[in-house]
């Protein structure tokens, strides 16, 4: 079993899936894969707040989401930019009360809203993410 918190020693993306131990992690990143046709870059983050390893997902140089990992679960972070922002908060009544209270919650800075949401199963909020990553890309 990998230490998400050892820096020395890059995991693979099957090793990250194990330490989550969720089947739910490696469905989601094949499913951003497939739909964005981009690839993960797993990295260590040093942040005070989130330290450890964590897997992003970009396309064409934009972030579409970054996900920390947890025993049984992750983290996905998705950013509601400026661009994003009339899109994201159209689709708000149709989204979740998970997904509107951590919206309401997350105080904007310079423009942006970096939402964490925690996802545990394929339940309304996973469908959330994926259309808040379908915003960010334009589509």
């Amino acid at each position: 079993m990998i230490d998400p918190q050892d820096k020395d020693t890059r995991p693979t993306l099957e090793e990250l899936a194990e330490y989550v131990g969720n089947p739910l992690f490696p469905r989601f990143c094949r499913e951003i894969k497939d739909t964005y046709q981009c690839r993960e870059t797993i990295e260590y983050s040093r942040c005070g707040l989130e330290p450890g390893w964590n897997v992003k997902f970009k396309k064409s140089g934009k972030a579409l989401c970054t996900l920390y990992l947890r025993e049984g679960f992750f983290t996905a972070m998705v950013v509601v930019g400026r661009k994003e922002q009339e899109a994201v908060e159209a689709a708000l009544p149709q989204a979740t009360g998970r997904l509107r209270a951590v919206y309401q919650q997350t105080r904007a800075c310079n423009g942006q809203r970096w939402l964490m949401l925690d996802l545990e199963d394929q339940d309304g909020l996973y469908q959330d993410v994926l259309r808040l990553i379908q915003i960010r890309t334009g589509r």
